[in-house]
């Protein structure tokens, strides 16, 4: 399990790379800066997020605890959430679609799935 959460915070972490890089350089020639920023803010909370979930395989390292697990499954669908409906958001926005905003309704369940993720931390040290 540990290798598990290890191995998705590193391929998280490259993606988290290329779509900075993207939203960097090729994106800026197809949205306006407030879209810019949103996608800034979904590139900072991945990465945030990837290093709990490689904070969490450390953890598990040391031994199977089931609030770290429940932990790592929440940064990773927080990532998933909340960051994938942002960068979904810009694309959509990007390629001229008009009524996307919808898609920021759901963005704080992804929020919500972060704050929840280091509750678990907490619970796991806490039990450990």
């Amino acid at each position: 399990m540990d290798k598990q959460f290890l191995s998705i915070s590193f391929i998280l972490g490259a993606i988290a790379v290329a779509l900075g890089a993207f939203g960097a350089h090729a994106l800026r020639e197809l949205v306006d800066e407030k879209a810019i920023q949103t996608w800034q803010t979904a590139v900072q909370y991945h990465f945030y997020h990837l290093f709990a979930i490689a904070l969490t395989g450390v953890l598990l390292k040391q031994g199977i605890n089931v609030w770290y697990k429940r932990a790592g499954y929440l940064f990773i669908t927080g990532i998933l959430v909340f960051s994938g409906s942002l960068y979904t958001m810009i694309l959509l926005k990007a390629t001229g679609a008009t009524s996307v905003n919808w898609l920021g309704a759901i963005t704080p369940i992804g929020g919500v799935c972060f704050i929840a993720g280091w509750l678990f931390l907490f619970l796991g040290v806490r039990k450990e």
